[in-house]
């Protein structure tokens, strides 16, 4: 099917169009609330601006690079500390992911697949929701197709230009999530099968000069990527136990006593969440939904099936260098949930979701062909007007696209917007109980004492639980120069008893319990005051 410049052109911005309405409608009211490693991000963030230093890495809260929290901080800079401000970033970067893989499905393939895989991702619950959440992990699927589609270029033209650039993303990359430090595997398997693929294909004078093209291609990748990547590699090894925070946790498979056992289980768990049970997660799923909704689930087992097919029958006698980055892609960045026993986790495999979407693409048109030919088989005894035959076969085929794009459209718009954002446990899953609190906190009287107990959080940050960090991102007393200027302050459960509290003051409890409402009347002589979703001690 051909088309003209314009009117491809003109499908790209009613995609990209589609993308932007999704991740910006309403974006100030859902998700609700902030969870508090959204607002740990915003924390930095203020330090960061009232210190004009943007660091590379923030190690507080498990350590986070600094990439993504630098982009948040110039957001908060024009806007101000909303929580809307921080998931601002994910939004564009989610739209800008969009755009990228059209440019890189178009480049291998066609501006159909193109088309297809783009507005699926633009309308897929699973990346709108997380293009609408102050995560860092919503980079990982930008750089990755911007980094794809500039080393597709250097691998089909063979200029050291695009494998420059494609070295400067990569070197990037190790500033946006941590699961990227898995992503030069991809490259490493492509390097290796794109020479298996020359040595058979060409002769030996076209596959020495091929074979120098790629070694020098790939040495200015490597040599840009450590480049760039440098100062953060500086800042590990100054730092060695940040750059394990995360990976240190509890959560590996390592950890276990039967860790084969453990394996299989989460490669079996992560492999069944695009089609079966998804993540449990109420901030990121509809708990247990498959990450793809039905009719897309289905195109992706249909495409990928055809896809793995036609790459391991090796038609000319080595693996296509198409589908060997498409699978290793898919593999590779799987691997983050393969090796956690939280799977299925949609967030630390969200690395896979562009090429997820490349083969419910193929299998979208897989099954529009097969429309295509059923209705061209006709009995042979009827005649028929060729052309007017295919008129009607293309405008069957342009209706059955319209109609089911269509219909998945408000498909998705309502898991996410109606089903799930409206959803009173997706309020609790992102603690809107904190927002209400700052709230309170805000339009009290400056001058009086206001402490909160921060009674629940299990990462420490700045001497007391990670959850008070929504609250000092909405109240700006994200150091203690400002708490002492708003005079609200923070202690914990084990400070309260030594803590000493002046004739008049406010206690604000983050999780209240009729234990400990009957401690703090009775040993400290309060009052209390009872709202929706906390209570407030006064005295």
């Amino acid at each position: 099917m051909r088309i003209k410049p314009k009117q491809e052109l003109l499908i790209f911005i009613l995609i990209i169009f589609v993308a932007s309405f999704f991740r910006l409608y309403k974006i100030d009211t859902i998700p609700p609330g902030l969870w508090p490693d959204e607002a740990a991000n915003g924390v930095d963030a203020l330090k960061a601006i009232d210190s004009g230093d943007l660091k590379i890495f923030y190690p507080a809260n498990n350590g986070r690079e600094g990439l993504f929290i630098n982009l948040q901080a110039v957001s908060i800079k024009v806007f101000g500390a909303e929580p809307w401000a921080l998931r601002l970033v994910s939004a564009i970067i989610g739209i800008l992911t969009v755009a990228g893989l059209y440019l890189l499905t178009r480049y291998m393939f066609n501006w159909r697949i193109a088309a297809m895989a783009s507005f699926f991702l633009a309308i897929s619950f699973w990346h709108v929701n997380f293009s609408r959440i102050g995560f860092r992990a919503i980079m990982l699927p930008f750089i990755l197709v911007f980094i794809f589609y500039f080393l597709w270029r250097g691998l089909r033209n063979g200029p050291l230009k695009e494998f420059f650039i494609t070295g400067i993303l990569s070197g990037v990359g190790f500033y946006t999530y941590f699961s990227f430090r898995i992503a030069p595997l991809i490259g490493l398997i492509l390097f290796f099968n794109y020479l298996s693929f020359i040595k058979k294909d060409f002769d030996h004078s076209k596959y020495e000069y091929a074979k120098n093209q790629i070694f020098r291609g790939f040495a200015v990748l490597v040599v840009t990527t450590i480049l760039i990547a440098l100062p953060l590699l500086v800042y590990f090894y100054a730092n060695p136990g940040d750059s394990l925070k995360r990976e240190g946790r509890p959560i590996s498979i390592f950890g276990q006593e039967q860790p084969l056992k453990e394996m299989g289980l989460s490669i079996v768990r992560t492999l069944g969440m695009f089609n079966f049970t998804g993540d449990p997660n109420q901030r990121h799923n509809i708990p247990g939904s498959p990450e793809l909704v039905l009719p897309i689930g289905l195109f992706f087992l249909v495409g990928f099936i055809k896809e793995f097919i036609h790459w391991v029958r090796r038609k000319h006698g080595h693996f296509s260098i198409t589908h060997t980055l498409l699978f290793s892609w898919f593999f590779v960045m799987l691997l983050p949930g393969f090796l956690s026993t939280e799977a299925p986790h949609a967030l630390r495999v969200i690395g896979v979701l562009p090429v997820v979407m490349i083969f419910a693409a193929q299998g979208f048109w897989w099954f529009i062909n097969l429309v295509t030919r059923l209705y061209r088989t006709v009995d042979p005894h009827y005649r028929f007007d060729e052309r007017s035959h295919h008129r009607e076969a293309s405008l069957l085929v342009t209706i059955t696209i319209l109609t089911s794009l269509i219909a998945l459209t408000f498909w998705e718009y309502s898991r996410y917007f109606n089903i799930w954002g409206t959803n009173h446990a997706t309020q609790n899953a992102f603690a809107q109980n904190y927002i209400d609190i700052s709230d309170y906190l805000n339009r009290a009287e400056i001058n009086l004492p206001k402490y909160v107990l921060v009674n629940e959080g299990d990462v420490i940050v700045d001497e007391v639980p990670n959850n008070a960090q929504t609250i000092k991102f909405l109240t700006k007393t994200h150091t203690y120069e400002c708490s002492e200027n708003s005079k609200i302050y923070y202690l914990t459960m084990e400070q309260l008893n030594q803590y000493p509290f002046p004739d008049h003051y406010i206690l604000i409890p983050m999780l209240t319990s009729k234990n400990l409402e009957k401690l703090l009347t009775e040993q400290y002589y309060l009052s209390k005051k009872t709202y929706d979703s906390f209570t407030v001690f006064i005295r």
